[in-house]
């Protein structure tokens, strides 16, 4: 079991980037995103094993979090991490607050309990749309993502600590508005 911090949107405006899941689950077997049973989000660390425990992470979190307010995020684009399989992921524009509370959650448990893909220097902010992208609608994912032309905004109004899979949450702290 793997153990997340994230910020969460937990309200009306995540309900574009859940129909964005919708749109690129056909390009899945089986909708990654939906099955979770979770709200879009952003991940800041994961850690697995027994290294870090739920209350150092939660500890972490609230830390890192201290004194942040709702984070209104705007997405302009879909991009993908290469591989099999492709993922599909909504870009942030540009927000010091993602980065400054990844860099305090960095700070406060060592990144070298933390998987490689969310230590400094290597953790990209994305907001996921789909994990696992057909290799056969592999063109049709890129595809779509590049002709996305629209902005959404989403409103991320919650943080927490879950463990996973299946995602359940284990702490949670809805942010100042």
């Amino acid at each position: 079991m793997a153990l997340a911090i994230n910020i969460r949107a937990d309200n009306s405006s995540a309900d574009e980037i859940e129909r964005l899941w919708d749109q690129v689950s056909g390009f899945e077997a089986k909708g990654s995103m939906r099955a979770l049973g979770y709200r879009p989000h952003f991940t800041f660390a994961i850690y697995d094993g027994p290294a870090i425990d739920e209350k150092a992470a939660w500890d972490a979190m609230l830390a890192a979090a201290a004194g942040e307010t709702q984070l209104r995020i705007e997405f302009k684009r879909i991009r993908w991490f290469e591989g099999s399989p492709l993922v599909l992921w909504a870009e942030p524009a540009v927000d010091e607050a993602l980065a400054r509370i990844h860099g305090a959650v960095s700070t406060a448990i060592d990144p070298a309990h933390c998987r490689p893909h969310y230590r400094p220097g290597a953790w990209t902010p994305h907001c996921t749309l789909a994990t696992t992208i057909a290799d056969n609608r592999r063109n049709d994912a890129i595809a779509f993502a590049q002709a996305f032309d629209r902005s959404i905004e989403v409103m991320f109004d919650v943080v927490d600590c879950v463990v996973f899979p299946p995602v359940r949450v284990i702490s949670e702290r809805r942010l100042a508005s």
